[in-house]
C-alpha cells in the first residue's frame, strides 16, 4: 500500500524542480546570446601531428578534422556556439585558385544566413596571408572572417593552436571586428590581410606588419582595435567570383643578380595573362630581362612591378617609366599579394591605368 508523501517533502521536491527549471532556462538564455561562428577547416600545422611532443619541425600536416580540433578547446563555447565544416584537409602549400574560389563562395553562402555571425577558417601558415587577402577582397560581407594557423602541431609542448583557435573565435564573435575586413589572429594579435606577412620559418610570432603595423591585441578574453586599415576591402571591392570557376593565369618572376629572361619567357609562353616582377630595391628592371618584358606587354601580358624587399612603396616611374612602358606599379603589396589583386583586376578590365587604380584602391 503507498503512502502519500508528506506536504513539506513535496515542497521541497517542487521547489528544487522550479530551481532546475529557472537555471536550465538562465543557461539556455545565456547560450542564445552567444554568438553564432563556423569553423571552416582547411588542414595546415594547426591540424598536424608529430612522431614526439617535442616533434616541431618534421611533422605531418593535416591529419587532424575539424571536430577533434573543437573537442580539444573545450572553452570555446564560453565564447560562442561553435560547428565545424571540413572544406579541406590539406598542406597550405597545396592550396590552389580552384581552392580559394571553393573556399570564398561558401564562406559568402554561409555569412548570407542570418544564423553564422562569424567565420573562422583554419590554415596552412606557409599561405595563409594569401588566402586571408583574396578573401579580403572578395567576401561580401561585414561580418567577421578571420584566418587562424599555428606554428606548431598539436602534439607539441606549448602547441600555439588551441589558444590561437580560441581567440580567433573570441575574434569572430565580437562586434569590435565587424566591418574591419578579413582578419589574421595568431600569436594574441590582430592583423590586418592585405598587410600581414610570414616573416620566419619556424618561430611563433612568425606573423606581423612588419612596417604599417598590426590592428591590435587579444587580451584577457577581449579584441583591442588601435587602428584599421584605409584599404577599400570585403562588401566594398568591384570583385565577384560568384560565377567563376577559375581565375587568370598569373604567374611571379623573381629579381636576382645576373638575372636572364628565360623565368619570363616561360611563364609568357605557359599562357601567363599577367606577370609580378618581385625586383630588386624599388622594383627595378635588369637590362638583360627589359626587353622580354616589353615584348611580353607588347603580347598583351599585363606586368606589374613589384619588389622582393618586402617593404615600402614601389613608386610608380621610380625605377622605370611606367607610363612609357604601360606598367603597374605594385604599391607596398609584396609579390605574393600583387599576384592575388592582378588575378581579380583581370576579371574586371585589362586596361593597365584601371588596374594601377585598382592598387591604390585595394
Amino acid at each position: 500500500m503507498s503512502h502519500p508523501l508528506p506536504a513539506r517533502l513535496l515542497q521541497a521536491l517542487f521547489a528544487c524542480a522550479m530551481l532546475l527549471t529557472s537555471a536550465a532556462q538562465a543557461a539556455a538564455a545565456s547560450a542564445d546570446k552567444l554568438a553564432h561562428v563556423t569553423i571552416l577547416a582547411t588542414g595546415g600545422t594547426i591540424a598536424g601531428s608529430g612522431a614526439t611532443s617535442t616533434t616541431t619541425v618534421g611533422y605531418t600536416a593535416a591529419t587532424v578534422g575539424v571536430d577533434r580540433l573543437i573537442q580539444a578547446v573545450p572553452e570555446l563555447a564560453k565564447v560562442a556556439q561553435v560547428k565545424g565544416e571540413q572544406v579541406f584537409q590539406i598542406a597550405s602549400e597545396n592550396m590552389s585558385n580552384e581552392h580559394w574560389l571553393t573556399l570564398a563562395k561558401r564562406v559568402n553562402t554561409l555569412l548570407a544566413q542570418p544564423d553564422v555571425d562569424g567565420i573562422v577558417i583554419t590554415h596552412g601558415t606557409d599561405t595563409l596571408e594569401e588566402t586571408a587577402y583574396f578573401l579580403d577582397l572578395v567576401v561580401k560581407s561585414k561580418k567577421p572572417v578571420v584566418l587562424v594557423g599555428a606554428m606548431r602541431p598539436g602534439t607539441a609542448l606549448s602547441a600555439d593552436g588551441p589558444i590561437n583557435l580560441y581567440n580567433a573565435v573570441l575574434l569572430a564573435a565580437s562586434q569590435d571586428a565587424v566591418g574591419k575586413g578579413v582578419l589574421v589572429a595568431l600569436n594574441d594579435q590582430i592583423h590586418a590581410a592585405r598587410d600581414v606577412t610570414k616573416t620566419n620559418t619556424s618561430t611563433l610570432d612568425s606573423f606581423k606588419t612588419p612596417e604599417l603595423g598590426m590592428l591590435g591585441y587579444i587580451q584577457g578574453n577581449k579584441p583591442y582595435f588601435y587602428h584599421v586599415s584605409t584599404r577599400k576591402h570585403t562588401v566594398d571591392t568591384e570583385f565577384d567570383i560568384s560565377k567563376l570557376d577559375a581565375l587568370p593565369q598569373v604567374d611571379i618572376v623573381y629579381g636576382y643578380a645576373n638575372m636572364g629572361p628565360a623565368a619570363l619567357n616561360a611563364v609568357v609562353a605557359s599562357g601567363a595573362k599577367g606577370v609580378i616582377h618581385a625586383g630588386v630595391g624599388d622594383g627595378s628592371l635588369a637590362g638583360k630581362v627589359l626587353p622580354a618584358l616589353k615584348a611580353a606587354r607588347q603580347q598583351g601580358v599585363l606586368i606589374v612591378r613589384a619588389s622582393r624587399v618586402g617593404q615600402g612603396i614601389v613608386a610608380r616611374n621610380g625605377e622605370a617609366n611606367d607610363d612609357e612602358l604601360d606598367f603597374v606599379a605594385a604599391d607596398t603589396l609584396n609579390p605574393q599579394k600583387a599576384r592575388i589583386l592582378l588575378m581579380l583586376a583581370l576579371t574586371r578590365s585589362t586596361d593597365s591605368k584601371e588596374i594601377q587604380h585598382m592598387f591604390y584602391r585595394y
